[in-house]
């Protein structure tokens, strides 16, 4: 039989928050198998981890972490029972420890944690979804996370030159675009990323609201509102917001190019928010 210790026996209250005896006769009885014990623990009804884990978690926080070198980053959901947890500095350290573990190895196992600070916030913590962008040839990740931390964005945006990717101005044309991201919500980079069933949809809709205009005009009324769905959907095709929508993110992405003799080009993005399909 292994030797428990003091310490071997306050983890495991830690972790699912049952009494020392109840812990220890556990700890015992699996001979010093943790995760044993703790399926001892909740066998026995003697651990509240199984009830937390029954509660719905709807409130959390989106973290990110970036490895230094802008080549590589990562996007995390972790949600929790209640704003007042999401707000507190020991589940938010949490959370950056699981953003950080996960950029590294995105299929680490981090159950033990999760039951550690679900022991410590008296709440159903769970690390829902995320996702990891990493650079392919010439370019730079970045990542924002906005006031709340309720919503996230990631993104990965390329250039021909190597030298373009650390011009300040290539750097603040990257950050914008996070901020674009954020406040605009598209759902795709470009018109051709729009999938067909979606634009099927939008073109009966539209084709729905005219019916009883002449058939010459269908058309052409239909083309007009897929082009501002576009506009809605497509993030090139959005208003730039840094300059109220004046010219489209395409247009200032091309005059940024310009200005610096490159190619610059957004490869792909993500956009998280607490609580949404982890669909996205």
């Amino acid at each position: 039989m292994s030797d428990i210790n003091a310490a071997d026996v306050g983890k495991l209250r830690a972790m699912t928050n049952a009494g020392l005896m109840d812990c220890k006769k556990a700890l015992v009885e699996a001979k010093g198998d943790f995760d044993a014990a703790i399926d001892i623990l909740r066998k026995k009804g003697t651990s509240s981890v199984n009830i937390r884990a029954g509660r719905e978690a709807r409130e959390g926080v989106i973290v990110k972490y970036v490895q230094p070198g802008d080549r590589l980053g990562i996007l995390v959901e972790i949600n929790c029972e209640t704003d007042f947890v999401a707000r507190n500095e020991t589940f938010r350290a949490f959370c950056d420890e699981v953003a950080r573990k996960l950029a590294t190895d995105p299929s680490a196992n981090l159950e033990n944690e999760r039951i550690e600070i679900a022991a410590k916030t008296g709440e159903n913590v769970k690390i829902s979804r995320h996702h990891r962008l990493e650079v392919n040839g010439n370019g730079m990740i970045a990542a924002y996370i906005h006031t709340g931390a309720k919503v996230g964005v990631l993104v990965e945006v390329g250039a021909a030159q190597e030298a373009t990717v650390g011009n300040d101005d290539f750097k603040q044309l990257v950050r914008d675009i996070t901020l674009q991201i954020t406040a605009a919500i598209p759902s795709v980079v470009t018109r051709e990323q729009v999938p067909a069933s979606v634009l099927e949809k939008e073109k009966e809709i539209a084709a729905e609201q005219v019916k009883n205009k002449p058939p010459q005009a269908i058309a052409k009324i239909v083309e007009g509102k897929l082009e501002k769905f576009y506009q809605t959907y497509c993030l090139l095709d959005q208003g730039f917001v840094k300059r109220n929508s004046e010219v489209s993110v395409k247009e200032h992405i091309a005059s940024i190019a310009k200005q610096l003799g490159d190619d610059i080009l957004i490869r792909r993005f993500v956009r998280f928010q607490v609580g949404e399909s982890a669909t996205t």
